[in-house]
């Protein structure tokens, strides 16, 4: 049983990371004023309406998270009695990923992307570490993020490969997010939907792909069991030996 929570904890503790790399490289999309990603599109709409007073005021990672409890009822809607509750486990990354979107949105603050070999730069970058975050989200193996469980699910119902469910929902969360523009800006909001959009879609899979063979340390990484009471015990030996006594 410890071993089994150790596992989890270690487990959890990477996949955390793995979802700061994934909000890094979305933050840095969104900052290229170049085309936001996929998973983003429409909260970024959603954000910059709110801005406007045009929509509630919430952020781009609490719009994000809005997004993701309407995937998993989606989800749920489609599957119904196929529908495992340990899939419930989503609206919880969900949030994390929303959190840490927001998080690192702050951080990236600083970058102000005004010509075009800096836009290009920084959607090359932020499609980049995103790649990075899927791989090693994705090689964690835990519950899967809303944006993957939703094409999934379409997936199981219908027997449609997965690429192509997958294509077909990122197609229609970028068709949502034109029209949201239009409705709320009566134009099309090239900083969001843009090319480097269309880039995203392909080159983020392209990375994953690559890294697809290449993470061999990761899963030593994730095998790998900390001993959480042997560090305990060697602090408390060394603070012992190093104290003062009167």
């Amino acid at each position: 049983m410890k071993e089994k929570i150790v596992s989890f904890i270690w487990q959890h503790l990477l996949l955390l990371i793995s979802l700061f790399i994934m909000t890094l490289g979305v933050a840095i999309c969104v900052r290229s004023n170049f085309g936001s990603s996929v998973i983003s599109s429409i909260p970024f709409v959603m954000t910059l309406a709110g801005e406007a007073a045009k929509a509630p005021r919430f952020t781009i990672g609490e719009y994000t998270y809005i997004m993701n409890i309407v995937l998993v009822f989606g989800q749920f809607l489609i599957l119904r009695r196929r529908f495992e509750p340990v899939q419930l486990l989503q609206l919880i990354i969900g949030f994390v990923f929303g959190f840490l979107l927001d998080v690192n949105m702050a951080l990236s603050s600083f970058l102000n992307c005004e010509s075009l070999f800096s836009q290009i730069g920084a959607q090359v970058a932020g499609c980049i570490i995103l790649g990075i975050g899927i791989a090693l989200e994705i090689r964690c193996g835990s519950v899967t993020m809303p944006g993957e469980g939703f094409p999934a699910a379409i997936s199981k119902y219908s027997g449609m490969p997965f690429p192509k469910a997958k294509i077909i929902v990122d197609i229609s969360l970028v068709v949502i997010a034109v029209i949201l523009g239009f409705v709320y800006f009566h134009g099309w909001l090239w900083n969001v939907i843009g090319p480097g959009t269309l880039f995203a879609m392909f080159f983020v899979g392209v990375v994953v792909k690559f890294l697809h063979n290449r993470l061999g340390w990761f899963d030593r990484l994730l095998a790998y069991r900390p001993g959480f009471r042997r560090y305990l015990f060697g602090l408390a030996r060394f603070l012992k030996n190093n104290s003062i006594m009167p």
